[in-house]
């Protein structure tokens, strides 16, 4: 099964945070962005084998659409 997973620096603790938007809740984490991959597919497939042995359904990928955008600063916080 495919998912979609988001990673972002992690500035308190230094590392990478991984969360997987399909399966809300779900967030790991790791010193490197390898490390908090495979640490968030083994969360998930924790995650995907508990539902499927309580007979629960399994969440769907749905639609994840991560983009990057220019914000335009305030006058005062761009100097």
């Amino acid at each position: 099964m495919k998912l979609t997973v988001v990673l972002r620096p992690d500035p308190d603790d230094g590392g990478y945070v991984a969360e997987c938007p399909a399966i809300p809740g779900w967030i790991s984490e790791g010193d490197t962005v390898e490390e908090a991959l495979v640490n968030i597919r083994e969360a998930a497939e924790e995650c995907l084998e508990s539902l499927a042995e309580r007979g629960e359904p399994l969440p769907e990928q749905g639609l994840c659409v991560v983009a990057a955008i220019d914000a335009d600063l305030p006058q005062a916080a761009a100097v």
